[in-house]
């Protein structure tokens, strides 16, 4: 059974097991498996990637979907992450700026130098809540949601993810948890916010520093 948070008329918002298309597609998805369990229809409005797990918002009707999609365009939509990264940020707090090319034909995305057809601006804060070990548990906001994002900003600068495999970060599951969700309500415009913890292996290590972590919320524009 899938873990549920929250479900109304309009949305719902469930736990992404990592391993499961966050979209229809094939191979098993997260929306195909919500239909058979909570019935009627869901909308994606927003991605994660498959390999990560954590919080996931999903709309029940068209109208809601359109809410909430241009919810996202304003940058009402605020999400944040946690990770663990091979290694430190050579700050302990930050703000990564960059542009990134996505390339479709092997699904990875690169940090560029110029901008042209297909590139995009990229922008996230982090704080890094502990470390040991040659490696540290890093809490993220998006400011921006491109593809594969946090996963390639940190990689570029040395400090990939744990399980990472296709930006360096070696073999294992991907130490990438969606952590916290806050969006308006698509009718009532209430605003919302869902919070959960990963568990097991790698997060189990951190600790103290991954609880305390829940209650540090980032700061928009910067750390």
């Amino acid at each position: 059974m899938l873990s549920i948070l929250y479900q109304d008329r309009a949305l719902l918002v469930c736990l992404k097991p990592p391993g499961l298309l966050s979209q229809d597609g094939p191979g098993g998805s997260l929306p195909e498996r919500l239909r058979r369990q909570a019935g009627g229809e869901i909308y994606p409005v927003h991605r994660l990637d498959r390999e990560a797990g954590g919080v996931m918002v999903y709309a029940r009707t068209r109208a809601a979907a359109a809410s909430l999609s241009a919810a996202i365009q304003a940058g009402a939509l605020e999400k944040e992450y946690l990770c663990v990264l091979h290694g430190r940020p050579r700050e302990p707090e930050g703000t990564y700026r960059d542009l990134l090319l996505h390339d479709r034909g092997r699904n990875k995305s690169f940090v560029v130098r110029r901008q042209r057809g297909g590139v995009k601006e990229a922008s996230l804060s982090y704080r890094t809540l502990a470390a040991e070990e040659g490696s540290s548990l890093v809490r993220v906001r998006l400011h921006t949601g491109r593809t594969h994002q946090i996963r390639v900003q940190f990689a570029s600068r040395g400090t990939p993810l744990l399980g990472d495999g296709k930006y360096g970060g070696g073999p294992g599951p991907l130490a990438l948890w969606s952590a916290l969700l806050a969006l308006p309500h698509p009718e009532s415009g209430e605003r919302l916010r869902f919070s959960r913890l990963p568990e097991g292996d790698p997060w189990a290590r951190f600790g103290a520093a991954l609880a305390g972590g829940q209650n540090t919320e980032l700061e928009e524009g910067g750390a």
